[in-house]
């Protein structure tokens, strides 16, 4: 008995340092990508543990580090670049070189999972197609993130994220009521392209684990905001009509948006029958509840001009503080609208480390990792900013084994960076 209760206790113990490590803790990332789309999801890879070395091209790096704002000494670094890429190795590499791509496929051949964001063509012209790549490690995960896709009459077509917010209709539903359609205010189809890679590339390590096996990941900045419409495509099927911008208010849920007070705006989404009672009385005006025009949420919607006038009326009597007390003491779903700035100041964002200092760049702070494993620490900080080509002897030497003599040459013959 003693013998099997000390087994028990010995793998509960390799149970818990296996658990309380990161997922993806030994998993290497070759990081071919620019900008934001492809950095945004090698970051996620980063934030869950893995090691990411990011090949830049000699001298300048990625363009995001000429990217503003910017910051440090003389204004020497990108906040831009940072927010996506503290954390990551970099490696200077020239790709065009023969000694380049070999070195590459080195890296390749140690690797569990490479992205880039290329135009669909550049990397098979660099000598990368899927088949070489298959041959270098049939077990790499391959994630191509573009603006289109592999495929399709578009392929080739140039995108940055405002041309795909546009194509993918996302503008047209985006804005006042009855004003100008706007850009939504952070670069969307970018990041959601990000997300979905990272979501191919872990479907594909979990497929790996049990039968092995790579996999190439297509992902298109396109489809990825078009997969986020919502309902704005079965609306349009099930109504009819082409929706357009209706503001902060929800299209099929009354009242939901936000409501001008005293001193500034509130959200409220009150639209269930019982939160527009509980609304309704704590407004003073208990017979609206019983109003012809808004007895169902759908007679809510048919009427919501009438009905925001009535409320924004209400509210414009007081602060936004004094109604978030209110609504809050009735438990009825509200928001203080607030700045960027608010967030800083914001407990629940702290208590949740979703605002991490870079090391060594104190007091910049950028987004942390949204994804909470319990029994996993979160890090405390989002790792160093990368100098260009910080890292490129160090992973040389140690993961490629080149001496230092070699690695001198390729200084001199311009295959690497400093």
């Amino acid at each position: 008995m003693k013998t099997e209760n000390r087994a028990f206790r010995e793998r509960a113990t390799a149970m818990e340092k296996t658990t309380s490590k990161k997922p993806l803790e030994g998993i290497r990332v070759i990081d071919l990508t620019r900008v934001l789309a492809g950095p945004f999801c090698t970051m996620i890879l980063k934030n869950l543990g893995a090691e990411v070395i990011k090949i830049e091209r000699p001298p300048a790096g990625d363009e995001a580090r000429f990217i503003g704002p910017f910051f440090g000494e003389n204004g020497s670094k990108s906040a831009y670049f940072m927010s996506v890429n503290a954390g990551k190795k970099s490696l200077a590499l020239h790709l065009g070189e023969t000694k380049g791509k070999e070195i590459l496929t080195g890296l390749l051949r140690i690797s569990d999972i490479l992205v880039e964001n290329f135009r669909p063509g550049v990397f098979k012209r660099l000598g990368f197609s899927r088949r070489r790549i298959e041959e270098i490690n049939p077990d790499l995960i391959y994630a191509a993130v573009s603006g289109f896709g592999h495929s399709g009459p578009d392929t080739q077509r140039p995108a940055f994220d405002m041309i795909i917010q546009a194509l993918s209709g996302i503008i047209s539903i985006t804005g006042p009521e009855d004003g100008p359609q706007t850009r939504v205010g952070t670069s969307i189809s970018d990041i959601v392209a990000g997300m979905f890679a990272a979501i191919g590339i872990l479907s594909a390590l979990y497929r790996r684990s049990i039968s092995r096996g790579g996999a190439m990941i297509d992902v298109a900045m396109l489809d990825s905001t078009v997969a986020i419409l919502e309902n704005a495509i079965v609306r349009y099927q099930a109504a009819g009509n082409v929706p357009g911008p209706i503001g902060t208010r929800h299209p099929s849920a009354t009242p939901f948006g936000s409501f001008k007070t005293r001193d500034s705006e509130i959200v409220i989404t009150a639209w269930t029958d019982r939160f527009f009672a509980d609304l309704c009385v704590l407004l003073g005006r208990p017979e609206l509840k019983d109003d012809d025009r808004f007895k169902t949420n759908d007679l809510r919607t048919l009427n919501v001009k009438a009905l925001t006038e009535i409320v924004n009326g209400v509210l414009a009597t007081d602060t936004t503080e004094q109604w978030m007390k209110k609504l809050e003491k009735l438990d009825i779903p509200c928001a203080k609208v607030n700045t960027i700035e608010d967030l800083f100041r914001y407990d629940q964002i702290h208590e949740r480390n979703m605002l991490v200092p870079v090391d060594g760049e104190e007091p910049f702070r950028i987004a942390g990792n949204p994804v909470k494993i319990v029994g996993v620490p979160d890090d405390g900080t989002a790792g160093p900013y990368p100098k260009p080509g910080e890292h490129t002897e160090a992973i040389l030497r140690d993961l490629l084994g080149y001496k230092s003599e070699d690695i001198e040459r390729f200084r001199r013959d311009g295959i690497i960076g400093r």
